[in-house]
């Protein structure tokens, strides 16, 4: 991997940890975030090496695929549309099977998240729907599977312990 590459992936490092920040205060993810994150991807592309057939084609693939579905959800009201806006970006970023360790590593985030919620919902006595930001979860998701794929050796073994 080279000096870009890297570069590319600290700037989306720091993109999600501005997703889940906005979240976090507004419970909002912000469509020039997730422009910014799409549009930056055919650099990371080029930086790769990637090939346009196949490739390209396949991230392209995989972020339409989970745009499709993801849609469906916000649809069904069960996700946010800055959420879902987000997690098809980073399809663009992510190989599908590095996407699916995203997915379970955000699902893992996301339940303890909500646990941590409910505690606090009841220890306040709020009876109010809870909102959970959910773009903290993508972005550990996010950042895990970017740690755990893409540094080099020596840090994924300071990660992994």
């Amino acid at each position: 991997m080279n000096t870009i590459s890297y570069g590319l992936l600290i700037a989306l490092a720091i993109a999600l940890l501005v997703a889940a920040f906005t979240d976090i205060r507004r419970r909002q993810i912000d469509n020039w975030l997730n422009a910014a994150i799409a549009l930056t991807a055919p650099a990371f592309w080029w930086s790769q090496g990637l090939a346009l057939w196949p490739d390209v084609a396949l991230q392209l693939g995989v972020a339409l695929g989970a745009f499709a579905i993801l849609a469906g959800l916000f649809a069904l009201k069960v996700m946010g549309g800055g959420d879902v806006k987000l997690l098809a970006a980073l399809a663009l970023w992510i190989p599908f099977y590095e996407y699916m360790q995203l997915l379970l590593i955000m699902a893992i985030a996301g339940g303890f998240l909500t646990i941590l919620l409910v505690f606090w919902h009841v220890a306040r006595r709020q009876r109010d729907r809870i909102a959970v930001p959910y773009g903290v979860a993508i972005a550990v998701g996010g950042l895990w599977t970017l740690a755990i794929n893409y540094l080099p050796e020596g840090a994924n073994a300071a990660v992994a312990a």
